[in-house]
């Protein structure tokens, strides 16, 4: 019996990874993106924590891919959530984010600069 494989059923790794941060930039990363583009202080914050997650993921030494932001984005929310932290459902306000919510949306900018390069 022969078995064929198709590509196209089989996710890779990489395609949910993928699929993971474009969830995440669909819940949290557009509008906090947003938001940071039109306040110079969130923006700072913003660049700060991508900074981190970057030194975090030894960003300097080795590329950045999906899977490693997408892991580190997933270890974040399951560390926030067991500490007590609940997604933000509505508007945020985005002059005081929580800090995991600051984490997550730096992931979404890192994993934009992803697709730029």
């Amino acid at each position: 019996m022969r078995v064929s494989f198709n590509r196209a059923a089989a996710p890779t790794a990489v395609d949910s990874a993928r699929s993971s941060l474009a969830a995440l930039t669909v819940a949290v990363g557009t509008a906090g993106l947003a938001a940071a583009a039109a306040r110079p202080g969130l923006l700072a914050l913003i660049d700060q924590h991508a900074a981190a997650v970057r030194d975090s993921l030894d960003g300097d030494r080795r590329p950045l891919t999906a899977a490693t932001l997408a892991g580190y984005a997933e270890g974040v929310r399951a560390a926030a959530l067991e500490h007590g932290w609940t997604p933000p459902r509505g508007s945020v306000d985005w002059s005081a984010p929580e800090w995991p919510l600051a984490r997550l949306v730096a992931v979404c900018a890192l994993a934009r600069s992803l697709d730029r390069s």
